[in-house]
């Protein structure tokens, strides 16, 4: 997951010297559409049921390479 601060960030300002939007490089914005994609998968699936990590491996083992 992308860290703002890891953000290289370049405002751009109204007359009035108010930010008004944002500069992005290319891999900065494509990782911070990768973060929202997953963060809108896990709200999607937040209600679905849950297994142990042993079931999981059981069912993985069961199902076999």
């Amino acid at each position: 997951m992308l860290k703002i601060k890891e953000i290289d960030i370049q405002y751009i300002t109204n007359e009035s010297g108010e930010r008004s939007g944002v500069i992005l490089s290319i891999e900065d914005f494509e990782a911070l559409l990768e973060d929202l994609e997953d963060l809108a998968l896990v709200a999607k699936r937040r209600n679905e049921p849950t297994i142990s990590h042993e079931a999981l491996k059981k069912e993985l083992e069961r199902d076999g390479p």
